[in-house]
C-alpha cells in the first residue's frame, strides 16, 4: 500500500459549491475564488488524502490480523496501534496540507482556464441552471483527478516512508503480541503464493524450526 493507491474522490466532492464572483475580477482571480481552489477546501482534501490510507490499512490488515493476538493482549495491542496511527496522522497531515496549498490552485487553474472563458466563469454565479453550470459539473472528475495527481506526486516522497513505517510498526506490534503467529501466517501465505514476499517470510524462520 502507498499514498497514491488510496481511494479519495469523495473527500472533495462536497466542496464543489458556488460563491459570488465580482464582475471586475479577471479570469484567474475568478478561478481562485471558486471553493475548490481555496485554502480551506484544499486543506480538507489533504486531510482526507492523509487519513484514507490509514483507514485502508486498518480495514485490510489490522482488523484481520488482530485475531492472531491472544484475547488478554488485544486491548493493550490496540492502544499501541492507536498511538502509531496518531503519530502518522500528526506528522503526515501537515506535509500533505502544504502540498495541497502549494500545487492545488495552479492545478485547478490549468483545467478551468482550458475549459472556460472569462465570460463563462462570470456566468457561474448567476446561471445556476445554465449549460455552463452543467459543463462545470461535467469536468468535476477531471478536476479531482488533476488535484489528486498533483498533490500526491508532490507529497508522496515525504509521506510514503511514514505510511510504510506505520504499517511495519503495526505489524511488529501484532507479531509480538501474537507470539510470532503473524509472521508464521505471512510466511505461509508467501509460500502458497510462490514466495512473492520474501521479507515477510524471514521472521517466520525461527518458529518454523521448532
Amino acid at each position: 500500500m502507498n499514498f497514491r493507491q488510496t481511494a479519495w474522490a469523495a473527500a472533495v466532492t462536497a466542496t464543489l459549491t458556488l460563491i459570488a464572483l465580482p464582475a471586475h475580477a479577471d479570469k484567474r482571480e475568478q478561478i481562485l475564488r471558486l471553493p475548490i481552489a481555496q485554502k480551506a477546501s484544499l486543506e480538507g482534501l489533504a486531510t482526507g488524502l492523509t487519513q484514507d490510507p490509514a483507514r485502508q490499512l486498518m480495514s485490510q490488515f489490522v482488523q484481520p490480523a488482530i485475531g492472531l493476538v491472544p484475547p488478554e493482549k488485544r486491548e493493550a495491542t490496540g492502544k499501541q496501534i492507536d498511538a502509531e496511527l496518531q503519530k502518522y496522522v500528526e506528522t503526515a497531515t501537515p506535509l500533505v496540507k502544504a502540498s495541497a496549498v502549494k500545487v492545488g490552485p495552479a492545478a485547478v487553474t490549468i483545467v478551468l482556464e482550458d475549459k472556460f472563458t472569462e465570460d463563462e466563469l462570470k456566468q457561474l454565479v448567476t446561471m445556476l441552471e445554465s449549460p455552463v453550470l452543467k459543463k462545470y459539473q461535467g469536468i468535476i472528475p477531471e478536476l479531482q483527478k488533476t488535484l489528486f495527481e498533483k498533490v500526491t506526486a508532490d507529497a508522496s516522497p515525504q509521506v510514503d516512508p511514514k505510511l510504510q513505517a506505520l504499517q511495519e510498526n503495526i505489524r511488529k506490534i501484532i507479531d509480538t503480541a501474537s507470539g510470532g503467529k503473524l509472521s508464521q501466517a505471512m510466511a505461509a501465505q508467501s509460500a502458497a503464493q510462490g514466495g512473492g514476499e520474501a521479507p515477510a517470510a524471514k521472521p517466520a524462520a525461527k518458529p518454523a524450526k521448532k
